[in-house]
């Protein structure tokens, strides 16, 4: 019995050919997803504005408006609820001045208060993180992001050329940038859970694009005098099946994991499966078209005098004339 293949053997796929397509729909979407972060900003949850949240899930449907009424009514400030469902809701407050005991007793007098109104209500565990440290986990999840996108270049860049490093690194802003636009428009909670979702994005696309990245470079070797256009594709089509099979598996997992999962992991599932599935159409189209605008060619590799020497060699084969005798 044969194995089963998603993708046949030697796919022929014009890929480049809708790279200005492809790279046109991307742009938009950047810029976008640019203009969401900068004009609707990011609903940042308790790791990064400070606060306490608790969690409750009601018996039957609850009215929002009604519950922030209960909850302000104790005079701890504005109540922020955001809601999962129709019966889950988290409710976050700012922490009231003082130390860990007024912290405590803040929430134990929300928890009281919501259980007296609401006894049906189950309430789950309170969290609480002061406006320093969700300062510093902003900066540090901030810098962590920017720190790994740097060496990752620098990294892709001293292994292939240049070309590859800026082209890696655009496709790495670009899987980046539309997951940030996605949050913005989705008003989905961003937590350090997400941070860790985006760091794990850029991991794969990394991957998928150091694969196809690798064979591009085999090709050149092997293919000098081969068009760069019917190189890449050559390369993207080689390394296809691969690139489906494993995005696919993810896929499915996610997926499954997205709508039975636990709420609380919600926002990284989510995050992870639309990075998925944009670092695979950035590793097909963005990361491969990029080089042909930065002037890849396939001497590119080659010592300045052996592409010297193939360019001649070039223009004699397409010279009619020569070898004729005088």
């Amino acid at each position: 019995m044969r194995p089963l293949k998603l993708v046949p053997d030697n796919t022929n796929i014009p890929f480049l050919k809708y790279r200005n397509i492809a790279m046109a729909f991307s742009m938009l979407l950047i810029i976008g997803s640019l203009a969401l972060v900068a004009v609707r900003g990011f609903n940042l949850g308790i790791d990064f504005v400070g606060g306490q949240m608790v969690r409750v899930t009601f018996d039957q449907p609850v009215n929002i408006e009604k519950l922030r009424g209960t909850v302000e009514s104790l005079g701890q400030g504005e109540a922020s609820i955001q809601q999962f469902g129709p019966k889950e809701v988290a409710i976050r407050t700012p922490l009231p001045d003082g130390d860990e005991t007024a912290a405590n007793r803040a929430a134990e007098e929300i928890r009281a208060t919501v259980q007296k109104a609401y006894p049906g209500a189950h309430l789950g565990g309170t969290e609480s993180v002061s406006g320093k440290v969700s300062q510093e986990l902003f900066r540090t999840g901030a810098l962590a992001l920017g720190l790994a996108m740097f060496a990752i270049a620098l990294y892709i860049w001293f292994r292939f050329e240049w070309q590859f490093g800026v082209g890696a690194l655009f496709a790495l802003f670009h899987d980046v940038a539309l997951t940030l636009g996605f949050f913005a428009l989705t008003q989905l909670e961003f937590d350090l859970d997400v941070v860790a979702a985006i760091l794990t994005i850029v991991g794969y696309s990394l991957n998928d694009t150091i694969v196809v990245y690798d064979r591009i470079r085999e090709n050149m070797r092997k293919y000098r005098k081969m068009d760069m256009i019917g190189l890449l594709d050559l390369s993207v089509n080689e390394t296809l099946s691969r690139t489906l099979v494993t995005s696919l598996s993810l896929i499915i997992a996610l997926s499954v994991l997205l709508v039975l999962g636990p709420d609380v992991i919600f926002g990284f599932t989510a995050s992870m499966l639309l990075g998925i599935g944009i670092g695979t159409f950035s590793s097909v189209y963005v990361s491969a078209a990029i080089l042909l605008w930065l002037k890849l060619k396939p001497d590119s590799f080659l010592p300045k005098e052996s592409a010297t020497a193939n360019a001649a060699e070039r223009v004699r084969s397409s010279d009619p004339n020569d070898g004729a005798v005088p």
